[in-house]
């Protein structure tokens, strides 16, 4: 499965995009864990310390927000979906 990273988070990777391999089943928080242990350094901008996805990151499957989902981050993977992450931006 492919992940694409945005701004700040493909900074903080130092790259653009994760390939994953799930399980079928696999969730999208399943994906994020999956993520976080080829680029640890997103950790700390991706979760908490009790391993809760921060509010602030937003997660798209197949360009559709994570949270919109009626499982939210336990929504079901398939594999040829793509999963985006993009940093919160702010400005004026």
């Amino acid at each position: 499965m492919q992940i694409n990273l945005y701004a700040t988070f493909r900074l903080i990777a130092g790259q653009r995009t994760v390939d994953i391999q799930l399980t079928p089943g696999a969730t999208a928080r399943q994906a994020v864990i999956a993520v976080l242990e080829q680029a640890p350094d997103l950790r700390t901008h991706w979760v908490n310390e009790q391993g809760e996805i921060h509010a602030h990151v937003h997660g798209f499957i197949n360009g559709n927000e994570i949270p919109t989902f009626e499982r939210g981050w336990d929504t079901l993977l398939h594999p040829d979906d793509v999963m985006d992450f993009i940093p919160p931006v702010a400005g004026g």
